[in-house]
């Protein structure tokens, strides 16, 4: 009986990869409540103009540091209260969830795509190009990154995209050495030589052949960057160097805000909040992602 169910369903022996992968992933049960979290806060970003109750921007004079609707003095217009301008609070995170997942996916990209580039060059010619790329990454390593990071918005100016590329040089040398190391280890087996012995040029070798078994601890490296890039973003904005007010975006909103922590709690408290359960949520994923896409960790389980 149980012979003919497993030839009438070969599934029950061979999962799907992408059955295989959910399985191990919803093992970490910390990882499928942060991928609720974010994915509530996606819809947020993607949604924000028909979610949010007001407009970010739109004051209300009448209301001025409102308290939210569960405190004495709240309104149920404000759920979350209003700040030191009367601008509804709730209405400001959910359009600021828009600009924090902006910088993080795009810092993301850009510090990714160049750092697997320079690590394939890296490990693909260690002694010529391999030591000047490592050189450079140790040299950014050095400083601190946040440090790093307000260096390079002082001198582009600060502003959106210029918080983006200095988030992305920041992360950068993580990937350099990620890839450079995952690349050199691949370079020794069966399968690039047998590649090698087939006529397979560079550019096949590097991205076809190699890179696609590399990719593994490289997203996970992102999916961490991700939740570090919302950091450091909130910081830079707490700064004054991250973006502009009044346009929403949690640090910004920390920054102006500080003023008011003693008699206004909310005001600083919920936009700390949310930063907080965000990149809790992003780093929960990120081991989710790791158990799922370690062989060694997803056998042991």
């Amino acid at each position: 009986m149980n012979t003919t169910t497993t030839l009438a369903d070969p599934s029950a022996l061979y999962p799907s990869p992408l059955k295989e992968f959910w399985q191990a992933f919803a093992r970490n049960k910390g990882a499928v409540a942060g991928l609720l979290f974010m994915l509530l806060i996606l819809f947020c970003a993607l949604f924000a103009p028909w979610v949010a109750p007001h407009d970010p921007s739109e004051q209300f004079r009448e209301f001025l540091l409102t308290p939210p609707v569960w405190l004495e003095g709240g309104n149920a217009q404000f759920l979350l209260g209003t700040d030191e301008l009367g601008r509804d609070l709730l209405s400001r995170l959910i359009h600021g969830s828009r600009l924090s997942l902006l910088i993080g996916l795009s810092s993301v990209l850009m510090s990714l795509i160049p750092g697997i580039f320079l690590g394939l060059l890296g490990g693909f010619f260690p002694r010529v190009l391999g030591p000047a790329i490592m050189r450079v990454m140790d040299v950014m390593l050095a400083l601190p990154s946040l440090l790093l990071a307000v260096a390079i918005v002082a001198i582009l100016g600060p502003g959106l995209i210029n918080t983006v590329i200095a988030i992305a040089v920041v992360s950068l040398p993580s990937y350099v050495r990620l890839t450079r190391a995952a690349v050199m280890g691949e370079l020794n087996r069966d399968y690039v030589t047998a590649a090698r012995l087939a006529g397979a040029g560079l550019p096949r070798l590097m991205f076809i052949t190699v890179l696609p078994n590399c990719m593994a601890p490289l997203i996970v490296q992102a999916s961490l960057s991700f939740s570090s890039a919302i950091l450091d973003a909130a910081a830079l904005g707490f700064l004054g160097l991250g973006v502009q007010p009044p346009t929403p975006e949690w640090g910004t909103m920390l920054a102006s805000a500080r003023d008011y922590i003693e008699r206004a709690w909310w005001v600083v408290s919920l936009p700390g909040l949310t930063i907080l359960l965000s990149v809790l949520a992003i780093n929960l994923m990120g081991d989710g992602l790791r158990d799922a896409l370690d062989p060694k960790l997803k056998n042991a389980v």
